[in-house]
């Protein structure tokens, strides 16, 4: 029997006008571009005509105190991508939302709504917001515990599926000559009763298109991996090397026996953030000048941020101090740039200049052919089933890798050509989750 062949996903990351923190200078981007809409669409529109797997929309929950130097607002995500639903026919679109700041059954009842709204091509990545500032504005004085997040998102997500489990597949008759609606024997209350949650349900829509929305994670700690493992059928990660890449991969791929799944039932997508030119100098320019546009001040608050902890009072010019073990942050983030730090000896202002691209994530400098040979070498060697690309600035850099990089992986055969599914799961190459809880002794509503 012939093995289906690997092929590579690409999802395109948005965010505002750019991932480096000074895409909002560079003269060629509108400053103001992230509350336009027509800066999203012409973004889907690119992103499909290049046939990529997907959108992909970060989210957070609180504007930072660093707002001076930077643009902060944004859209909700699950609203705008109910508006580039319309407007485009293939790509995938998925929203990140928080499973601390909200309920299942709003959530579950969203996702479902954008799932129908696209046909079929809504994804949810799921986090647990590790941002201090996010716990204030929903009446706490101080975020929950980092184990306390992620046992609150495994009954989270188990309350989440069964909401859209809670109506069956044919469970809509809509017969006009009987007048027959739907069939109360096979829509279901869940009557969860958790630590965290109670929910009677059922949901009041019916069971989403693709089953259940496609279920994306970002977390690289002990918790968030083990999370993955159970729950994610894509996880977006940040590695600086292919080496640390191919780690993460075993491991993450060796934990899904574990829960009884297969290793190719969960996709990881590192991020990649590509500086594209004609030539390596022209490329090297491109890095350069966005670096100079760059604000110490906001570098290090940033950075303080993602290690959690105050940097204010350092010398640009040290190194990182020594820094608290344990953190109820965001841990694997914290890591992996303590990491890069210590084993590069960079003091904190080369640290910044570092971060400044892509925050952690892979940054790549080159031309088209280039950056084709290092992706096709992540993928071939067990680092990655694909990439979150992530373009320096928008519109020119998702531009610049669809009209330079994608022809070049088409050619090598390892990028599609055309779309040959309409769902987001069908992009995957994932299979729609039958629905586990009607007919399975819960309650049907006709009893």
């Amino acid at each position: 029997m012939a093995t289906q062949k690997r092929e590579l996903h690409l999802n395109a990351f948005v965010h505002g006008t750019g991932h480096h923190e000074a895409s909002w200078r560079h003269p060629d981007v509108n400053p103001l571009a992230e509350q336009d809409i027509e800066h999203y669409l012409t973004i889907a529109k690119t992103a499909e005509r290049g046939k990529l797997d997907s959108l992909f929309l970060a989210d957070g929950l609180a504007i930072s105190s660093n707002i001076q130097y930077n643009a902060y607002s944004s859209f909700e995500p699950l609203t705008l991508l109910s508006a580039l639903a319309t407007a485009t026919e293939r790509i995938g679109l998925i929203a990140t939302a928080s499973t601390t700041y909200n309920q299942p059954y709003s959530l579950a009842r969203a996702f479902a709504s954008v799932d129908r709204i696209s046909g079929g091509r809504a994804g949810w990545n799921i986090v647990t917001s590790a941002g201090q500032g996010e716990a204030k504005n929903f009446n706490l004085a101080d975020r929950p515990a980092h184990s306390l997040r992620y046992e609150r998102a495994h009954e989270f997500l188990d309350t989440a599926k069964a909401l859209w489990d809670s109506w069956a597949d044919d469970a809509v008759v809509a017969d006009q000559a009987t007048g027959i609606y739907s069939d109360p024997d096979k829509i279901h209350e869940i009557n969860h009763q958790g630590k965290h949650f109670q929910v009677r349900g059922p949901l009041n829509l019916p069971r989403p298109v693709q089953g259940h929305p496609l279920l994306v994670q970002a977390g690289s700690s002990e918790a968030g991996k083990e999370f993955a493992a159970r729950h994610a059928e894509a996880v977006f990660t940040a590695h600086l090397s292919v080496e640390s890449a191919r780690e993460f991969y075993a491991d993450l791929k060796g934990r899904l026996g574990a829960f009884g799944r297969s290793r190719d039932e969960l996709l990881i997508l590192p991020g990649i953030s590509a500086y594209i030119g004609e030539t390596e100098q022209e490329a090297q320019e491109k890095y350069d000048y966005l670096n100079s546009l760059a604000n110490p001040d906001y570098g290090v608050h940033q950075l303080s941020q993602q290690l959690d902890f105050d940097l204010s009072g350092y010398s640009l010019d040290a190194q990182l101090p020594e820094l608290p073990a344990e953190t109820d942050g965001a841990q694997s983030r914290k890591k992996l740039i303590v990491d890069v730090a210590r084993k590069e000896s960079l003091t904190i202002r080369e640290l910044t200049e570092k971060l400044a691209g892509a925050r952690g994530h892979f940054t790549f400098i080159g031309t088209p052919a280039q950056v084709a040979d290092e992706i096709e070498l992540w993928f071939t060697t067990g680092a990655a089933d694909g990439f979150n690309i992530m373009p320096p600035t928008f519109p020119a850099g998702l531009d610049d890798f669809v009209d330079k990089v994608v022809p070049l992986l088409q050619d090598r055969g390892l990028f599609r050509t055309e779309y040959t599914g309409r769902t987001l799961r069908e992009h995957y190459g994932l299979a729609r989750p039958e629905a586990t809880l009607a007919g399975r002794g819960s309650q049907a509503l006709s009893a």
